[in-house]
């Protein structure tokens, strides 16, 4: 639960931002097709922390990593609210991400720390379901928040949330040093140990998985809020009904999928995902007509993000060693933001203003996205069948020894 808390505030924290960018867009003067870089800078500086986090983060108590993390991540979230152009706005971003990124991979170490890997697929479904809350209660709330305070509102009350789910991890959690017992006997420095971990194939394998995953799902993301609005003419007052209805399927369904992940595997889940995510970009950015109910067709895009994430989350778990666990997952983490930024900054450089306000060009972003996704099941099957434990060996039993009958002795041990 605490873990699960964690998360939630690492996700609202990223998601919040971007159905608030047409507000704070308007407020400080911001061409709403450049909102993507205001996403994309979270993500850049959280992809350059992981990098450096994984050499260092197996060096240290999980609690204690995560609490400073936490921290940093509450302060920079609070100087959002503070900014007073764009790039004030940005360099709090950035400084978000510098944090949001351990903290992220640290908290996922931890779960996986403690959760036995035929399990995992459940313990994963109901930590992503953070992603669900967020977008049910967390950016719903923010969008009232800022309609009634001003978009500044919603960074304020992130930090402040921030600040109590950092204080609860950090009495309740115990420390977290097993990674360090695990590793004693081995003395190698940070630089080895990473080199090491990724002259293995089935890490390549991750790494490229998560990213193809970011690119495809943040070409959307950071431009759904100004899609609705400016080309389907959805009323801002209603934009919180899109996040909620997303997040109550995601939720639900993120805990359906992590039964499923345990029982028929990553690679079918995630099969089944991408293409649902699919169909709903296609229709939303490419085939849509204006009969198709905005509410009918958004939240399934949350849904399919979640299922895929769960699924993605079991698969990855498998694949490092315990007193390297932190370290892959900051890497993972390092990934995963420096895809979404590539992901957020070239669906900006696709994206163009119409004078009316309009986005165009989008369909032009969404097949990108949907080829791009093309490739995730196939990376996901072959990273399941190298991340599966060997089938044990049957034990070998002794052929009998064939002996001549005239050799046999009786029991004075005269023959017989």
């Amino acid at each position: 639960m605490v873990i699960a808390a964690v998360q939630f505030i690492n996700i609202l924290d990223f998601m919040m931002v971007m159905p608030l960018g047409p507000d704070f867009a308007r407020a400080l003067g911001i061409p709403a097709s450049h909102i993507g870089y205001i996403g994309g800078s979270y993500t850049a500086a959280a992809a350059v922390a992981g990098l450096i986090g994984s050499m260092l983060l197996d060096r240290f108590d999980r609690r204690r990593a995560l609490a400073v993390a936490m921290a940093g991540l509450i302060v920079s979230t609070a100087l959002g609210g503070l900014a007073w152009d764009f790039p004030s706005l940005l360099a709090a971003r950035v400084l978000a991400g510098l944090f949001g990124g351990p903290a992220v991979a640290v908290a996922i170490a931890t779960l996986t720390d403690r959760v036995a890997p035929q399990r995992r697929g459940r313990a994963m479904g109901a930590v992503m379901s953070a992603f669900s809350l967020s977008a049910i209660a967390g950016v719903p709330v923010g969008l009232e928040l800022a309609l009634y305070g001003g978009w500044r509102l919603p960074f304020f009350a992130v930090a402040a949330a921030g600040l109590v789910v950092a204080v609860a991890a950090i009495a309740i959690l115990p420390p977290q040093r097993g990674h360090l017992a695990a590793g004693a006997g081995v003395k190698t420095g940070a630089w080895v140990r990473m080199t090491a971990l990724l002259s293995r194939r089935k890490v390549w394998l991750a790494y490229a998985t998560v990213a193809l995953v970011q690119v495809q799902q943040f070409m959307i993301v950071p431009n759904i809020a100004a899609y609705v609005q400016g080309n389907l003419g959805f009323p801002r007052d209603h934009l919180s009904l899109v996040y909620m209805t997303g997040g109550t399927l995601s939720f639900f369904a993120s805990r359906w999928a992590g039964r499923l992940v345990d029982r028929h595997g990553s690679s079918a889940i995630t099969f089944a995902a991408t293409v649902g995510l699919s169909v709903v970009i296609f229709t939303a950015f490419i085939g849509y007509r204006p009969w198709m109910p905005v509410l009918g067709l958004f939240p399934f895009f949350m849904t399919f993000v979640g299922v895929r994430m769960v699924a993605n989350g079991a698969a990855f778990s498998r694949v490092p060693d315990p007193q390297e666990r932190a370290g892959f997952m900051a890497l993972v983490s390092a990934v995963q933001h420096l895809s979404s930024a590539f992901g957020a900054f070239l669906s900006a450089e696709i994206l163009t203003n119409a004078p009316d306000g309009r986005l165009e060009h989008v369909s032009t972003m969404a097949t990108v996205s949907i080829a791009i996704g093309l490739a995730i099941p196939l990376l996901t099957l072959w990273l399941e069948r190298a991340t599966r434990p060997p089938a044990p060996t049957a034990a070998v039993m002794p052929a009998p020894v064939p002996v001549a009958a005239d050799a046999v002795l009786d029991g004075a041990g005269q023959s017989r």
